[in-house]
């Protein structure tokens, strides 16, 4: 069994997240500001941390900031904030994924089984495959219907940084970072460009892409 712990200052919504996950399956213990979160994780050790951003003594950044250098698991944030530079900042200080309120409850449960599964330790030659396209990252080799296509370095480090992480939001920041270096950051235009043509390469209809999703402003996200 799972040990959530949930962080938000919100009574009702506290209640109903513990209620559900409890019915899910997990163990969860609740803490309704950042200074009690951070002293009960450090005490109880959980799985999986649920955030709010907006707590009544610590932004959510700042206890990500407490949990990051000692919590390896993973961490949802919970926004009702409108800019999505706030839950940018998020990812970038830590968390895992994010999502925003109102949400459904069903939403919640399956993002939190997906950063389970991320959790799971990968092969040693881990392939990622989908419907109509496979990955090796072993090999650094894609095919599409068992045909090699060719792909350039810069578009097999955007691939893979997303594909290493299926169903997790990476922000333009971090994938900026990895693929062209810290220098990059504020380049998004680039993404843009290399985006389009790993989608021309990759799905199966690049208008509406079904693997590689964008989220305005945010980041990227591959969906298996």
């Amino acid at each position: 069994m799972s040990r959530v712990l949930v962080v938000d200052d919100d009574p009702q919504l506290s209640r109903a997240l513990r209620i559900t996950l409890r019915a899910a399956g997990y163990e969860v213990e609740t803490a309704g500001d950042g200074r009690t979160a951070l002293r009960d994780a450090a005490d109880q050790h959980p799985d999986l941390v649920i955030l709010d951003l907006g707590l009544p003594d610590l932004d959510g950044t700042e206890v990500l900031a407490g949990l990051r250098p000692w919590f390896t698991g993973p961490v949802l944030v919970l926004s009702a904030r409108a800019d999505s530079q706030d839950k940018v900042g998020a990812l970038d200080a830590g968390a895992d994924d994010y999502v925003s309120k109102p949400f459904d409850m069903s939403e919640l449960l399956a993002r939190l089984r997906a950063l389970q599964r991320r959790g799971t330790p990968e092969p040693e030659d881990p392939i990622v495959r989908t419907d109509h396209f496979t990955v090796d990252l072993a090999a650094r080799q894609v095919t599409v219907d068992g045909v090699v296509v060719r792909l350039t370095p810069t578009e097999w480090g955007l691939l893979s940084a997303l594909v290493r992480t299926p169903g997790r939001l990476v922000s333009q920041r971090q994938l900026l970072q990895s693929v062209w270096g810290p220098a990059y950051q504020k380049e998004t235009h680039y993404l843009r460009v290399y985006m389009g043509q790993l989608r021309r390469k990759l799905e199966p209809d690049p208008a509406q892409p079904r693997y590689l999703h964008t989220e305005p402003g945010m980041g990227y996200r591959f969906t298996p």
